[in-house]
C-alpha cells in the first residue's frame, strides 16, 4: 500500500510541475523575451487562464502526502520552513501580477506587475529546482552535532545558505552549490516547456522566434545535465546505483534524454503539440529519475546516526493507507474530470479570450 500511494503522489507532484510548470516558463519568457504590449497581453493570458486550476494539483499533492507519509509532511514542513515560505510568497505575487496588470490601462502600472509576475515565476522555477537538489543530496537529519542528535532523529532544519556554501559540510543550507545547479536546470527546463505552450497556445509574433530561444536553451540544458550528473557522482559516489541494481528503472532516464534529443529538431517540427509533449518528457523524466535513483529513500540522511526516512519508516497506518485508498481514488477522478473541463473549456489558441477585464 506504500508503494501505491508513493506513485500516486510522484504522479500527482509530476502532474502539477507539467501543467504549472507553463505558467512558470510562460512568466520567464514573458520577463525576457516579451516586447510588446500585445504579446505581453497574450503570453500573461496564456498563463492567466489556468493558473488556478493547475495549482489544484499542489494541493491535492500535498493533501496526499500529509495523508500517506504524515512524518515526512512534517519533516520536510519544518526542515524546509524558510524556502516554503518564500514559495508561499512567490505563489501569491505570481497571482497577484496575472490578476492586477489589466485592471487600469496605464503603461506604468502593467509595468510593475509584468515585472513582479515575471520575477517570482523564475524564483518559483529556481526554488522548486533547488528543493528537488536538497532531496537528492540529503539533510542532516536529527541535526547531529558531535555524534549527538539535536532533534528527533526525522527532524531537522536547514538555513537559506551555510557559509562554505558546500553540500559537502556537516550542515549544508538549502541553497549550495550543487542545488544551485539544479535549481538554474528548473529554470532552464521550465522556461523550454513555457515557450512551447506559448507557441501551442497563441498566435504571438515571437512564436518563430522562440523555436530558436528553445534550441539554444536545449544546448545549455543537455551541458547542465552533464555538469549535474558529474557533481551528483562527486557527491555521491553511489548516486547512480540503484538503476544498475534495478536495470528496468532506466526508463526514466530514457524519457528524459528522449525529450532533449527531440527538441533539437525543434525547428522541423510541424505539429506544435509534439514539440510540448517532448519539454513535457524532460520533467517527468527528471522528476521520475531523481525519485528512482533514491527509491525506497524518500530523504537520505547525511549522517550515520539517523536512519534515511523511507516510504515504509514514514508512511501511517496500515488500517490509514486502506481507509484512504478508497477515498483517494474518489479524488482523483473528481481531478482528471476538473482536469479533462478545464482543458477543453480552453482548448485551442487562447488570443481572443477574454481575460482580466
Amino acid at each position: 500500500m506504500e508503494l501505491y500511494w508513493y506513485i500516486i503522489i510522484a504522479l500527482v507532484f509530476a502532474m502539477f510541475f507539467v501543467l504549472d510548470g507553463y505558467d512558470f516558463g510562460a512568466g520567464i519568457i514573458h520577463l525576457f523575451f516579451a516586447k510588446t504590449e500585445e504579446d505581453k497581453e497574450v503570453i500573461a493570458k496564456s498563463a492567466g487562464l489556468f493558473w488556478d486550476s493547475n495549482e489544484v494539483w499542489l494541493v491535492a499533492g500535498g493533501g496526499m502526502l500529509f495523508m500517506a507519509f504524515p512524518t515526512y509532511y512534517a519533516s520536510v514542513f519544518s526542515g524546509f520552513y524558510l524556502p516554503l515560505i518564500i514559495v508561499l510568497w512567490l505563489i501569491m505575487l505570481r497571482a497577484i501580477g496575472l490578476e492586477f496588470r489589466s485592471q487600469f490601462n496605464f503603461s506604468m502600472w502593467k509595468s510593475i506587475w509584468d515585472t513582479l509576475f515575471g520575477i517570482s515565476s523564475l524564483l518559483l522555477a529556481l526554488f522548486f529546482g533547488i528543493a528537488l537538489g536538497n532531496i537528492v543530496r540529503g539533510v542532516n537529519l536529527g541535526g547531529v552535532e558531535g555524534g549527538v542528535s539535536v532533534y528527533e532523529g526525522h527532524y531537522f532544519f536547514l538555513p537559506l545558505w551555510d557559509g562554505s556554501f558546500s553540500p559537502l559540510t556537516n550542515h549544508p543550507g538549502v541553497i549550495d552549490w550543487f542545488t544551485l545547479i539544479i535549481g538554474v536546470i528548473a529554470v532552464v527546463v521550465l522556461a523550454i516547456h513555457g515557450a512551447n505552450w506559448i507557441i501551442l497556445k497563441t498566435d504571438s509574433s515571437i512564436n518563430q522566434k522562440l523555436k530558436s530561444i528553445i534550441f539554444k536553451l536545449n544546448i545549455v540544458l543537455s551541458i547542465l545535465t552533464v555538469i549535474s550528473l558529474s557533481a551528483w557522482n562527486f557527491i555521491n559516489p553511489d548516486a547512480l546505483s540503484n538503476f544498475s541494481d534495478r536495470p528496468y528503472l532506466l526508463i526514466f532516464p530514457l524519457i528524459y534524454f528522449v525529450g532533449i534529443i527531440g527538441l533539437f529538431f525543434i525547428n522541423k517540427i510541424k505539429n506544435d503539440t509534439h514539440a510540448f509533449y517532448l519539454s513535457c518528457m524532460i520533467i517527468i523524466g527528471g522528476i521520475t529519475s531523481s525519485l528512482a535513483s533514491l527509491f525506497p529513500v524518500i530523504l537520505p540522511s547525511t549522517n550515520d546516526i539517523n536512519e534515511s526516512l523511507t516510504i515504509y519508516n514514514t508512511s501511517t497506518s496500515a488500517y490509514g493507507l486502506s481507509v484512504a485508498f478508497n477515498w483517494g481514488i474518489v479524488g482523483l477522478i473528481l481531478l482528471v474530470i476538473y482536469f479533462i473541463v478545464q482543458k477543453r473549456l480552453m482548448s485551442g489558441k487562447i488570443d481572443h479570450m477574454d481575460y482580466g477585464h
